[in-house]
């Protein structure tokens, strides 16, 4: 497993967690808690043995998602119509969170790259239906969107 690919899961598990804790915020603007902080921290003791520089791609995802996570939900809402938000399995939803960020507002991550790694991460983590639907949801956000500048 890449290193990227092992952040990647961490911090969907991370996000998985807080999900399904309420997702609790500090702050109107959805800054990281210390209940996420340690969250995140946990799971790379946990679970990412060998990440090394690659903890900070954790750390930047999650921030990512938190930061934009009105705008994260509402594309996913939009694209994802006979599915609200609250219906979709709280993996499934976190893989398209991370999934969408990547796509909108991380120019350093190639589109098509963040489409399969949310695939695969689907795939391993929620089941081979999931993979079919992250791959429609954010294949047809990929479709709308226009090139990143």
């Amino acid at each position: 497993m890449s290193n990227r690919h092992l952040a990647r899961s961490i911090a969907m598990q991370a996000l998985y967690q807080w999900d399904f804790n309420g997702k609790p915020v500090s702050s109107a603007h959805g800054e990281q808690t210390n209940e996420l902080q340690k969250i995140v921290e946990q799971n790379i003791t946990e679970f990412g043995n060998g990440l090394d520089d690659d903890k900070n791609f954790v750390h930047e995802t999650i921030k990512g998602v938190t930061e934009h996570l009105s705008e994260i939900d509402e594309t996913i809402a939009k694209y994802a119509t006979n599915w609200p938000i609250e219906q979709i399995t709280i993996v499934d939803r976190n893989i398209l969170r991370i999934g969408v960020y990547e796509l909108k507002f991380n120019d350093k991550i190639p589109a098509k790259v963040a489409i399969n790694e949310a695939i695969e991460i689907a795939k391993s983590y929620s089941g081979q239906a999931s993979g079919k639907f992250v791959n429609g949801v954010l294949g047809a956000i990929y479709n709308d969107l226009e090139p990143k500048s």
